[in-house]
Formats: structure tokens, sequence, C-alpha cells
């Protein structure tokens, strides 16, 4: 049988039509090109995800470090983040970092660490301060589910998450702390486990 140059054109049109119909309703595929369940990023499309948004990650072992500009009423901050995936998967972890504490734990008011406990609970949105004790720094960090987290998703979460850094400055600040630790009669507390 021989076609004419429009069934030629019929053919291979209907072989482009039926090729995006298959890459389009394929699942989400990870680094090893196996589907990806519940369309979950892996390691490897979390730094390609964060590229995506304009950013520069670099690669800490299992975490992408990365700077963000959170603009809070006019004013621009750069942010230093990160965002790793939990150990099994299901979630994202976005973590700002803050300032480094003291060497002396006896630098650290009580009444400090206690405002941070307190805003924990106001902050909302799955946002907590925490204390990492390998490099002596509080974080606010922000946990996220690993389910179909578009690009414009993340950059809300690092939005949020960024106008939190901002908003609860004069809590996390070290330098705010003089006032405490001389003035409150508070008892300092170990940050040592």
């Amino acid at each position: 049988m021989k076609l004419s140059p429009r069934g030629w054109f019929v053919v291979a049109a209907f072989a482009v039509v039926a090729g995006a119909v298959a890459l389009l309703g394929a699942p989400l595929l990870n680094a090893a090109g196996e589907p990806q369940p519940g369309g979950r990023l892996t390691h490897a499309s979390l730094g390609t995800l964060l590229e995506t948004l304009g950013l520069s990650p670099k690669l800490d072992s299992q975490r992408y470090d990365f700077a963000f500009k959170a603009l809070y009423q006019g004013e621009e901050w750069e942010l230093t983040m990160s965002a790793v995936l939990s150990q099994n998967e299901e979630s994202i972890w976005v973590m700002a970092w803050l300032d480094e504490l003291p060497r002396s734990s006896a630098e650290v008011p009580r009444t400090a660490l206690l405002r941070l406990l307190a805003n924990n609970d106001r902050l909302g949105k799955g946002k907590f301060f925490a204390y990492i004790t390998s490099n002596r720094r509080f974080v606010l960090e922000c946990v996220v589910p690993n389910q179909n987290l578009s690009a414009a998703a993340f950059r809300e979460v690092l939005k949020d998450l960024g106008a939190s850094v901002v908003q609860t400055y004069p809590y996390w600040s070290v330098a705010g702390w003089n006032g405490d630790a001389a003035g409150d009669g508070a008892t300092p507390v170990s940050l040592e486990r």
C-alpha cells in the first residue's frame, strides 16, 4: 500500500499525539528512571527543583544549602537556608539558619529560650525553632509533605518561612539578648546534650 504525502502527514501527526499522551500520562520518574509514587521528589529532583527556582543549591551530604532573598515590608533579607528529604522521603525539611550562639551557655539567657518556645506555638504551618548542636545554631524549620509539590508551591513555602524569620528576629537575634542576659537575673541553661 502506497501512502500519499497527506497520508504520511496523518501517520506522523498520530505518532506525535500518541507519544505526547504517553509522556504526559506517565508517572513522575526518579533519578533511576523508576516511577515515583504520589509524585514525590527524590534527592536529585529536590536539587533540580531548587535550581528551577533560580537558586544555586550546594550539596552538603544529603542537604542542599542555598541563599534565598526574602522581601518583607519593603526590606530585602538574604537568608541562608537548607532543604533535605526526611529519611522515609515522605516530607521535606526546610531550614532557615539563624545566628550562631555564644560559646558559653552562660551567655544564653533562659528568657530568650522561653520566648523561642512560646513562638513555636504561634508560628503554625509546620514551622518551629530548633537547635542544631553540631554548629551551635538555632534554625527556624518547616516540614512540608513530599507530595505533588510544584516549584510555585515550594517558592511559597520559602517565602512564608522567610517572612517568619524576619518577623521573629527580635526573639532569635543574639545581639538582642544582651539586655536579657544582664538584666533579668535568669539562670542560664546548658545547650549541650
